[in-house]
């Protein structure tokens, strides 16, 4: 299983951007998908995740109705769309899939199985 992230880039504040996760070697359908972030120095964190159905979303607080997460199980791909990008929001973007949605709302990325290699975004005027 490949993932492999685009969009990113810089923007400035209150801007956005959509990232994208294309998903090879699998049938995406199977997997749940999440997104994590890691700011620069800190550890990774959680910022949202769909469960197969492409209904069941949840977010971290901070990003709930600016970001938006969402899949195309027929393209193998998910989505990232962020909205009113704040400076706090840089780091490198992390999208994964996990296999047992069971607990997909804790957002630990020790219940996901497959990772991409990550993409920068950065938030700054």
């Amino acid at each position: 299983v490949q993932l492999v992230e685009s969009g990113g880039g810089l923007v400035r504040p209150g801007g956005s951007l959509t990232l994208s996760c294309t998903a090879s070697g699998c049938a995406l359908d199977t997997f749940a998908a999440g997104c994590f972030r890691r700011p620069p120095g800190k550890a990774r964190d959680f910022v949202a995740a769909v469960k197969r159905n492409g209904v069941n979303k949840y977010y971290v607080h901070g990003t709930r109705g600016r970001f938006s997460i969402s899949r195309d199980n027929a393209k193998n791909e998910v989505y990232l769309q962020m909205n009113t990008l704040r400076p706090e929001d840089t780091g490198t973007y992390y999208c994964a899939l996990a296999a047992d949605e069971s607990k997909l709302g804790f957002g630990l990325d020790s219940d996901y199985d497959y990772w991409g290699q990550g993409i920068q975004v950065t938030v700054s005027s």
